[in-house]
């Protein structure tokens, strides 16, 4: 079987997300979220606005603004969805380079797929979970996510990403381990 390309794995990632957009209440968007500071519609702006500032800061691909997160979240999400599509689907964009401070230079597909799909995933449970739905990010990839987050542990917390650990039972389902992990608690808004 082969592996995926960056493309699919937003495709399948930003679905997910895309599921919980579309499962929000209209008064829905300014309830709390998992991460400290945060309402349902920061999550979409947080989303639609750092990929492009890397990009633009980086590289010399510029992703077209779009609506507001703050004033439509879904639309402000559906815009930037299919912007980053394209962009992955771009034959040219695998010859294209991002050179930033702290990741060094790589191509722009893959510094998408590193950096931002796996957080449209994360970020997917944030907004179910602050709008009241459930979401099953796959326990395969969430083991796998985990099991390639571990090592780097110690950076990641000195990043500033990832809060503190949030201690889970071991028997825990991969998800909520990796939710843990991330500083998240697997039981807000469940």
């Amino acid at each position: 079987m082969s592996q995926p390309t960056p493309a699919d794995t937003h495709r399948a990632y930003a679905a997910i997300f895309s599921g919980v957009v579309d499962g929000v209440a209209p008064d829905g968007w300014d309830a709390p979220a998992p991460v400290d500071g945060w309402a349902a519609r920061d999550v979409v702006g947080h989303l639609v606005e750092w990929l492009p500032a890397l990009l633009s800061s980086g590289s010399d691909v510029t992703l077209p603004p779009g609506p507001d997160a703050a004033e439509d979240p879904a639309a402000a999400w559906a815009h930037h969805r299919d912007a980053v599509q394209a962009l992955l689907e771009d034959p040219r964009t695998p010859d294209r380079t991002l050179t930033n401070p702290h990741l060094g230079a790589l191509p722009v597909d893959q510094a998408v797929d590193r950096f931002y799909s796996s957080d449209v995933l994360l970020h997917s449970w944030d907004l179910a979970r602050a709008t009241g739905q459930q979401v099953d990010l796959g326990e395969e990839r969430c083991a796998a996510m985990l099991a390639g987050m571990e090592p780097l542990d110690e950076m990641l917390r000195q990043s500033g990403q990832y809060g503190p650990k949030v201690d889970v039972p071991a028997d825990a389902s991969a998800q909520d381990r990796l939710m843990g992990f991330i500083g998240r608690d697997p039981g807000f808004g469940g």
